[in-house]
């Protein structure tokens, strides 16, 4: 696992960004999805005016509560998979990539 990204909150959500070696997105924001579908995401994620992913509330084995993370776009060989958790920091938030295992 790796931290691709740092977060803060916000009145609607989070912002942020997400860094690896091929991705260099600087303005990240979680915004709140709009509708009443129980299995849609609970959160739209969007590089200024574009969505590249959304995320969805969980919850930990341990009682912690995060967001599970799908960034995917065109130019992705693959979606990326990650966790947006609470660091030990108050209002700072990682965005902890993790590799999907293998069907």
């Amino acid at each position: 696992m790796a931290t691709i990204g740092s977060f803060t909150t916000t009145a609607k959500g989070f912002k942020g960004a997400v860094k690896t070696l091929s991705l260099d997105v600087k303005t990240v924001e979680f915004l709140p999805a709009e509708g009443d579908n129980d299995k849609g995401p609970d959160f739209r994620i969007f590089s200024r005016a574009t969505e590249f992913g959304a995320a969805w509330k969980k919850t930990s084995r341990e009682g912690r509560n995060y967001l599970s993370v799908k960034l995917d776009d065109p130019s992705f060989a693959a979606p990326i998979y990650a966790s947006l958790v609470e660091t030990d920091t108050e209002g700072e938030f990682a965005l902890i990539w993790s590799r999907r295992a293998a069907d």
